[in-house]
């Protein structure tokens, strides 16, 4: 069914384009009159002041006397076309603002249907770095979603990505209730304040004890007082990056997995359990040059465990036996825990063995 204002636009046409027009049909009058007057032997000031009055209908009387058949021709069609111009730009500005309202007071009545309709939905509070890519991945899976933010800005660029949207700050309850927090899945709150995440994960826990929170942190220190509030998972993105750089600089060769649709595809699906697939080499005198796959995951604490082994150009092992060797050159793909670096290492380099005062 149309909406009035879409209506309105129909029958009256567009608001912008009525009002260029018109003011493009008032400046062809107002040049061509100013020029009419100037032939007449007029100045240009004095064209244009009696143009002015003319258009403007305040009657202060004529500049020059109007006393010529050509001067009465050239002031009645100033007259005839000037008003009438005057009036239908009138006429335009009143739709346009018209037009204007009823677009937010519908569009705002839309939204909130839309709303309260929703459920199974996430809520996303904060639309900044980490709000706007989780928005945009979570949208291209056809997840229903809805962003709270404050900031005028940031709140009409989530509109223009054709997102859900309500004003407003996520520590009050009453939007959270708003936003449908009884009927969500999942509430993200990705703010880049922890002491704003911690109230908001507690407001939101106390007003739906089943729903899924999960959390950001700037300092790893806020990760207890997010899970005690109530977050089901904190993510500590500073802590997230450096570690993901830390591997980039340590082991080059796992970036190739990004290259690889089908081995990227897997990272995401292993991401979604906390866990990180890599690609290492193991390489000569490491401590796992030798290792069986059992003795290698022991080595590492349980902090990784292998999943495949590529050795020159024989087929790649999938699910390696554990008693299958390690040697230098093989390229290993292994699934790792968070805080793995430490152990990934040995690929790399001898494991230190301490003796007596001496390490080795």
């Amino acid at each position: 069914m149309p909406t009035p204002y879409a209506t309105t636009e129909r029958v009256l046409g567009s608001p912008i384009r009525n009002l260029v027009s018109i003011l493009v049909f008032m400046a062809v009058v107002v040049v061509l009159s100013i020029s009419a007057y100037m032939a007449a032997g007029w100045s240009f000031s004095d064209a244009s002041y009696m143009v002015a009055l003319t258009l403007y209908t305040v009657g202060y009387g004529e500049v020059h006397p109007i006393n010529t058949p050509y001067l009465h021709t050239v002031t009645m069609a100033t007259m005839v076309l000037g008003c009438t111009g005057m009036i239908l730009l009138t006429s335009a500005l009143v739709q346009l603002f018209t037009v204007m309202q009823l677009r937010q007071i519908l569009g705002n009545k839309g939204m909130a249907d839309r709303i309260d309709k929703l459920s199974g939905h996430v809520i996303i509070c904060g639309y900044g770095r980490i709000g706007v890519m989780l928005a945009r991945e979570l949208a291209t899976a056809g997840t229903p979603l809805i962003v709270l933010e404050r900031n005028t800005d940031r709140l009409t660029e989530a509109e223009a990505a054709g997102h859900l949207t309500l004003a407003g700050d996520a520590t009050e309850e009453g939007l959270l209730v708003r936003a449908g927090v009884a009927r969500a899945r999942t509430l993200a709150t990705v703010l880049p304040d922890d002491a704003a995440n911690v109230f908001i994960t507690l407001s939101a826990r106390s007003l739906c004890p089943e729903i899924e929170i999960i959390a950001r942190g700037e300092v790893p220190s806020t990760e207890s007082k997010l899970r005690q509030a109530g977050a089901n998972q904190v993510v500590l993105p500073t802590h997230i990056g450096a570690e993901r750089i830390a591997r980039m600089v340590l082991y080059p060769e796992s970036q190739a997995i990004e290259e690889n649709e089908e081995l990227s595809r897997m990272a995401r699906d292993f991401a979604l359990l906390g866990l990180t697939l890599e690609r290492l080499i193991v390489t000569e005198r490491s401590t796992m040059d030798g290792l069986s796959v059992a003795h290698g995951e022991k080595r590492g604490g349980g902090t990784f465990f292998v999943v495949g082994i590529s050795r020159g150009q024989q087929e790649a092992m999938v699910r390696p036996a554990p008693d299958e060797v390690m040697k230098a050159g093989d390229m290993v793909m292994v699934v790792t825990r968070p805080g793995a670096n430490a152990a990934l290492s040995l690929f790399k380099i001898r494991e230190a063995v301490r003796t007596g005062r001496n390490t080795f």
